[in-house]
């Protein structure tokens, strides 16, 4: 990925040549994201790497994101892996990573231990189903951003296959791994044959 998409970096207000994000930079951005993230941090890491930080263009991100999802494991921590070693290699990946799972990791050993105590009143339960409500926009939020760049498909397949995704996942009873056998290569056929 790194040899077709630029190094991101955060822009410069002096004009001067724009530099990488320091390793305590990474550190800090994922550990804000992993501390914002109710349900996700998609909307999150969105946010910082995409329209805060300008780390990353909405299409990088796209791409990025859209690599993750096919590798094995939750999709935003093998964005944090794939951001960090892009920027500051093997080590960036260990600091990204760390700064993502660290403070979930605290805050939920001892949410865990508060709950088993607790857990069993009325409030709280509201409580949680408000911030579930939230989670649920938020994700929502962040997906129609994320298909935003889809409209600049100058033939409309992009979104014909992200309507054809939906609607076979969402709204039809096919198994996600049959509409991923039927539409990823329909999608790359396509995307080849417009080159």
């Amino acid at each position: 990925m790194s040899e077709t998409v630029a190094a991101p970096s955060a822009p410069s207000p002096s004009g001067s040549p724009p530099q990488k994000p320091t390793l305590l930079d990474l550190l800090v951005a994922f550990a804000l994201i992993s501390l914002c993230g109710f349900g996700g941090v998609l909307a999150w890491s969105r946010r910082m790497l995409v329209e805060e930080r300008k780390w990353m263009t909405p299409e990088e991100f796209g791409n990025a994101y859209a690599l993750c999802q096919f590798l094995p494991g939750p999709n935003v921590v093998n964005l944090s892996v794939v951001f960090g070693r892009r920027i500051r290699g093997p080590v960036g990946s260990a600091v990204a990573l760390v700064g993502l799972i660290g403070p979930p990791f605290v805050i939920v050993s001892l949410s865990s231990f508060l709950y088993a105590r607790f857990g069993g009143i009325a409030a709280l339960q509201r409580m949680l189903m408000g911030v579930a409500a939230a989670a649920v926009g938020l994700v929502l939020g962040t997906c129609a951003k994320m298909a935003l760049p889809l409209l600049d498909d100058r033939f409309g397949i992009a979104p014909l296959i992200a309507l054809a995704t939906f609607a076979t996942v969402g709204v039809l009873p096919w198994p996600i791994y049959a509409s991923l056998a039927v539409l990823i290569p329909l999608g790359v056929a396509m995307a080849w044959v417009r080159r």
